[in-house]
């Protein structure tokens, strides 16, 4: 067997970095452990070195066998960038030995072992092989975080522990870990896995917390960057949460516009915002080291708060602000709002500091405030829509939804939301005892990474001969913020949008600007004089690549329709449940659940007044939204769900 060498004059800068690590105090511990059970849970501070050490630990020993070793994490830029450190230590080229999986890239080859991949990617791998044979390790990264994908993953993966088991299978051994966690509740659900727990972090971090409550948390955080930047040095680089793009990037505006006042003896601020839909080559801007006489300024939302280092990191300020939807069954409704975040959000959020040397983190936000915050975040599968969730299930081959293995189930109301929407749109059928079936619709739906409204447009676009133009569509809805109109150029950027508008609604708009961007061959000059995120059409590209190479495997044949009354009567088959009605009032309302809506600001279709639209999302702010919109005819809604419309559309009036 490999082991690692002892401590001594001739070990690599980097081998000496690592037995300093906490982590590698617990090695032996940890082997020994996890020779003798089939699942450890293993608690260890931000930067203690679990995420890169405990993979590099099970490849050392040789325990991986025939198989390979999963390492999940909640993000991609996580499982990215973990996955090229760790092929840096082990001295592999990335994609060899040591790779990564994430949405629309696999960076893998026959000979990785080690596969540092989003939890997504595995669930989807389970679609195609549910006991996951691949594999003889898989370790579920981050925990604590509760996302959807996750919290499948744990019935998935305990369930193909026991069925290889059963089978005589070659065995599959599990890891979960996290810095924070309800320990007693995760050990139990993995039949009393045993916990180990890891104490200490390679650099000491102090915690400031404000005198006084403090409402404006946006001012707050700008006021603490620029005092740090005037009174510590230069190379000392700042970290500050906020809770979505849209913050980020007027934040990264007003930075840029107050550096310009300051006295020239300063650094120079660098702003590197990070967001999940920010290109990846964009985000890598971010991990950089920062250059002599700069200060790097990292604006983030929650994507930074696990498993990453961001080289230069000495400050960290805390807004302990998050933006979460949460979704009311009865009403269909997705609510986004600002809240506040966890404690182990929180505690997160400060490992983030100290990572490379010692630092500070400035809570936004009272002591007495932070023991009021919950100790952790509702999971994700409690307050979102579940029809994906569903669907992917039945893929996976769980005909009984209702007794799947959840560590903590969704309520009724969610189940029996996700069950009717999906019988609606002919994805499933439900027999006497109770048991949910796919149907051949069904199975092609689960193909794609969609919501399962979307995914039906996917498919029956195959019927409409519109494949091409769906693909474009669903690409550009993926995507937040195609349009950007900075604060000072609204009335020239309303003028210049305006030649994209249709009265066909956002859908033909989106489409308008797809064509065109691809007609000037992505050219940034053309997007910058039309008010067009690059950025974020650069990735539109990309996912439309992916789309195409599924609509493929679920054969669906490449078709194209320039008439977007096609691309409408798709809208109108799989997104018929979103659907609202022109009443005489003038107001709309939901054919659904006849709730009053509004027209987004945003949309083309703002002063217009179409008898029946369809949306992709409503969005609770300071009204009830309707977002992405797609005028319809009624006549299309009937032939899609007739005996729905007609029970529906009979209540409403």
């Amino acid at each position: 067997m490999m082991k690692l060498p002892s401590i001594c004059g001739d070990l690599s800068d980097v081998q000496k970095m690592q037995h300093k690590l906490p982590m590698f105090r617990a090695r032996e511990r940890f082997l020994h452990e996890i020779k003798k059970v089939d699942c450890a849970i293993i608690i260890g501070e931000t930067a203690s070195g679990k995420t890169t050490q405990i993979p590099q630990f099970i490849l050392q020993e040789n325990l991986l066998r025939s198989g390979m070793l999963a390492c999940t994490q909640p993000r991609r830029v996580a499982a990215i960038t973990v996955a090229q450190r760790v092929a840096m230590e082990r001295d592999c080229k990335l994609g060899e030995e040591v790779g990564y999986c994430v949405r629309f890239e696999d960076c893998t080859s026959t000979q990785t072992k080690l596969k540092y991949m989003t939890d997504g990617m595995l669930l989807r791998e389970a679609i195609s092989d549910k006991l996951l044979l691949k594999y003889s390790f898989i370790i579920l990264d981050e925990a604590h975080e509760r996302t959807v994908h996750t919290d499948v993953l744990f019935g998935i993966v305990k369930n193909a522990q026991q069925q290889r088991k059963c089978a005589q299978l070659p065995e599959l051994k599990l890891v979960i870990m996290s810095a924070t966690m309800d320990v007693d509740h995760f050990s139990k659900y993995f039949g009393n896995a045993p916990v180990l727990y890891v104490e200490g972090r390679l650099h000491p971090i102090k915690l400031q917390y404000l005198a006084e409550a403090h409402s404006d948390y946006f001012n707050a955080a700008l006021t603490t960057l620029f005092q740090l930047h005037q009174e510590e040095a230069a190379q000392d680089d700042i970290l500050v949460f906020l809770t979505g793009q849209e913050e980020i990037e007027s934040m990264a505006q007003t930075v840029r516009k107050i550096t310009t006042t300051l006295p020239s003896t300063l650094p120079k601020i660098l702003v590197c915002p990070l967001f999940a839909s920010l290109p990846h080559h964009h985000q890598l801007k971010a991990f950089r080291p920062t250059p002599v006489g700069c200060r790097k300024v990292v604006l983030s939302t929650n994507i930074a708060e696990t498993s990453i280092t961001i080289k230069g990191i000495k400050f960290v300020i805390d807004t302990g602000k998050v933006k979460s939807k949460s979704f009311l069954p009865h009403t269909g409704l997705d609510v986004l709002s600002v809240n506040w975040i966890s404690k182990a959000q929180a505690w997160q959020r400060a490992g983030r500091a100290g990572r490379e040397q010692s630092g500070i983190v400035y809570r936004l936000y009272t002591e007495a405030e932070f023991e009021k915050l919950p100790d952790f975040a509702t999971p994700e599968i409690q307050r979102t829509c579940v029809s994906s969730v569903v669907l992917h299930l039945l893929a996976i081959g769980v005909d009984n939804i209702l007794t799947f293995d959840f560590i903590d189930s969704p309520n009724d109301a969610s189940f029996l939301s996700a069950i009717t929407e999906l019988k609606l749109l002919d994805a499933l059928t439900v027999h006497e005892n109770a048991l949910c079936e796919l149907t051949p619709l069904g199975k092609r739906m689960s193909v794609f990474p969609l919501e399962p409204k979307l995914s039906k447009v996917m498919v029956i676009s195959d019927e409409h001969q519109c494949t091409e133009e769906i693909i474009s569509l669903i690409a550009m809805l993926s995507v937040e913020n195609i349009l950007y109109t900075p604060m000072s150029k609204q009335e020239e950027a309303l003028k210049v949008r305006k030649k994209f508008f249709s009265s066909e609604g956002d859908f033909a708009l989106l489409l308008n600007i797809y064509r065109a961007f691809k007609q000037n061959k992505g050219c940034k000059s053309w997007c910058f004089e039309n008010f067009v995120n690059h950025r974020n059409m650069c990735v539109v590209m990309d996912i439309r690549k992916q789309l195409k190479d599924l609509c493929s495997k679920a054969k669906i044949a490449s078709t194209s329709h320039r008439d977007h009354a096609a691309v409408r009567k798709c809208a109108a088959a799989g997104l018929f449940m979103n659907a609202a009605e022109l009443h005489p009032d003038g107001s709309y309302r939901t054919i659904d659940s006849n709730q009053t809506v509004h027209i987004h600001p945003s949309s083309c279709l703002f002063h217009s007044k179409p008898a029946y639209v369809v949306f992709k999302e409503l969005i609770q702010t300071s009204k009830c939204y309707m977002r992405d919109i797609c005028v319809v005819d009624i006549d299309w809604l009937l032939t899609c769900a007739p005996e729905y419309f007609r029970k529906k559309l009979k209540i409403c009036r």
